[in-house]
C-alpha cells in the first residue's frame, strides 16, 4: 500500500527526465534580436515563433528551449549566455532543471550586476 507522502524519489516522470545543459555559457550564441521560429522538436504548440524584442516572447523561448532542448547542439543555436544569465532569475523552470544549471554555473545563483550610474 503506498503511502499519503507521494512518489518514492526518483519514481516521478520529472526525476526520470533528461535535461541539457551546456558545457559552458560562452558557448551559447544564440539569436538576440529578431523574430525566430523554433525547430517542431522544441515547440510543437502550432505557434514557435518568437519576438526576441518582446520581452515577454523573449522570456517564453528561453524557458522552452531549456525545457525542451534534446542536444547541446539545441541549446547552442538558440540562447545566448548572456541573456540567459540577465533572465536567469525571471525564468520559471523545474526545479531539477534549475538545479543542474545552477550546479555547473554557480554564477547564475547570483543576481547579476548591473552598472551603477
Amino acid at each position: 500500500m503506498a503511502s499519503g507522502n507521494g512518489a518514492p524519489p526518483g519514481s516521478r516522470y520529472v526525476d526520470q527526465r533528461h535535461f541539457v545543459v551546456a558545457a559552458t555559457l560562452s558557448d551559447l550564441r544564440g539569436p538576440v534580436r529578431g523574430v525566430v521560429t523554433l525547430d517542431r522538436w522544441l515547440d510543437w504548440s502550432g505557434d514557435s515563433t518568437y519576438d526576441l524584442d518582446d520581452a515577454g516572447d523573449l522570456q517564453l523561448m528561453y524557458q522552452t528551449v531549456l525545457n525542451q532542448a534534446n542536444s547541446v547542439d539545441d541549446l547552442r543555436r538558440w540562447l545566448h549566455g548572456p541573456t540567459l544569465r540577465r533572465l536567469w532569475p525571471s525564468l520559471w523552470l523545474p526545479a531539477r532543471l534549475r538545479a543542474l544549471w545552477q550546479a555547473r554555473f554557480p554564477e547564475l545563483s547570483t543576481p547579476p550586476q548591473t552598472l551603477a550610474g
